[in-house]
């Protein structure tokens, strides 16, 4: 059978591969994209991602949860209206961000070939629909099939009652109760969606602290933000036992606690969608939870595959996804744009309040020996967010001695889109006294830059001063 060539063909539409084949078209060559689901955009546009934002944007609006005390008002909310809110605004989001990305793919003047794709020989790719079979040649293959819910045995997922974090968005009426075991940051947005609509919540993880990518006392924040809201955390417990009565699912933890709730989600991990692709035929070495091991370049043990996003593991973020496959397809094809992924990635964590970071934490800094400063700007103190009824949190910097700027690190209201800033300042060197230099719209929550680099000099200048002595004292 005569196979159809490409330049690359690029197997999954989520935020690698889409990204993934626009550069490589941008550039002249030929593609096309294999994708199984009737929808583009992957997990990031359906189960996932955004849709899953959406839902937290909706409940933080028809609960009015962080501006009743401002305000006056008490919303009494119907439940069930509610939910439905919830549901039908996450599906416009989701069927909006698909349509954004088959534009963007048609824009690129790029294939795409629905059914289920297996790498064969002679660089082919066999693509199944239904009883009929393509054969496409590609020089080059770039895997980007993302990845689903770790589902362990002994956990009796049924799409109602026992769930995983991708159903989540799939349940079509609302709930009074739910154990969430997973506190990663999927675990703690869904966690914190449900609080403010007034479902009673558990949170269960293995671990004993929360969130240990953050800086420590922005996870303390997030921590007692979450404890305020009336979400319990129960840390330092695996679940031992699942099972179902007939008005509750109960969930045995380790050291005997029991826990009833309507609902139960599973979050704990995540693994690689690799089955049926016949990557261990082709050469392309993958590990037991389904992720592909690439080098540098994203090229995989089979010269001329290459794999970027979820399907190769952490950090499993839409953003470096996308920067994962563009710098593949620049080895690829030799490109000369993009040569490395950023290291300085920023993270945001869209809990209520969000949390984000980008750079060295404080704990980083002092594990180092490094001779470090940390300067805040707390949102009690910033007229936006008086003005807005969100004063929860700070904007905290992280610097050295001489004010070069180590780490940021934000918890409250807007905190992933204002860490941007001072990754700008992080990537060029630059030293705390730019906030201080810089004018800032008033009123901002921006503004809370300029008092952390205030704050952060004080410290620095009677340091110089009176030494650490004065300072301990």
């Amino acid at each position: 059978m005569d196979a159809k060539h490409f330049d690359v063909v690029v197997i999954g539409s989520g935020p690698a591969g889409e990204k993934g084949a626009a550069q490589a078209a941008y550039h002249g060559k030929r593609v096309a994209i294999v994708e199984r689901s009737p929808f583009v955009g992957g997990t990031a546009v359906s189960t996932g991602g955004l849709p899953s934002k959406a839902l937290r944007e909706t409940a933080l609006y028809v609960s009015g949860s962080r501006k009743k005390e401002v305000y006056g008002v008490s919303l009494q909310l119907d439940r069930n209206a509610t939910f439905e809110r919830l549901r039908l605004r996450a599906a416009e989001i989701r069927t909006v961000m698909s349509d954004a990305v088959m534009r963007n793919i048609e824009r690129h003047n790029i294939e795409l070939i629905h059914g289920e794709a297996r790498l064969g020989a002679d660089q082919r790719v066999h693509v199944g629909s239904g009883d009929a079979e393509l054969s496409l040649h590609a020089d080059v293959v770039l895997v980007a099939t993302g990845s689903r819910p770790f589902r362990p045995p002994g956990i009796p997922f049924d799409g109602h009652a026992v769930l995983d974090s991708d159903e989540m968005l799939q349940l079509d009426r609302s709930f009074e109760s739910v154990v969430i075991v997973g506190a990663g940051p999927v675990g703690c947005e869904y966690a914190s969606t449900f609080a403010a609509v007034g479902i009673k919540v558990w949170l269960v993880d293995i671990a004993e602290r929360l969130l240990p990518m953050l800086d420590t006392e922005i996870a303390d924040l997030v921590v007692s933000s979450m404890r305020r809201s009336g979400i319990e955390l129960v840390l330092g417990s695996r679940v031992s036992a699942v099972e179902r009565d007939d008005a509750a699912v109960v969930v045995e933890l380790s050291g005997g606690r029991v826990l009833r709730a309507e609902r139960l989600m599973f979050g704990a991990g995540r693994v690689g969608n690799t089955e049926g692709l016949a990557l261990e035929a082709a050469g392309v070495a993958v590990d037991g939870r389904g992720r592909i091991a690439v080098d540098d370049h994203y090229r995989t043990t089979a010269p001329h595959v290459y794999a970027a996003g979820d399907v190769i593991g952490l950090p499993a973020l839409a953003s470096v996804s996308m920067e994962q496959a563009r710098v593949a397809m620049c080895h690829a094809f030799d490109i000369p744009l993009k040569q490395t992924v950023d290291q300085l990635l920023p993270f945001g964590i869209f809990t209520i309040p969000e949390a984000a970071g980008v750079g060295m934490t404080e704990q980083a800094a002092r594990e180092a020996s490094l001779d470090y400063e940390v300067g805040r700007g707390w949102f009690a103190q910033n007229n936006r967010a008086a003005i807005a009824g969100d004063t929860e949190g700070l904007v905290k910097l992280v610097c050295m001695k001489d004010g070069k700027l180590l780490g940021v690190h934000i918890m409250g209201d807007a905190a992933a889109e204002l860490v941007h800033q001072g990754q700008a300042v992080i990537r060029h060197g630059g030293n705390v006294e730019e906030f201080i230099h810089t004018t800032f719209n008033v009123p901002t929550r921006s503004d809370a830059y300029k008092y952390a680099a205030y704050d952060a000099l004080t410290h620095i200048e009677v340091r110089a001063a009176f030494g650490d002595v004065a300072e301990a004292g």
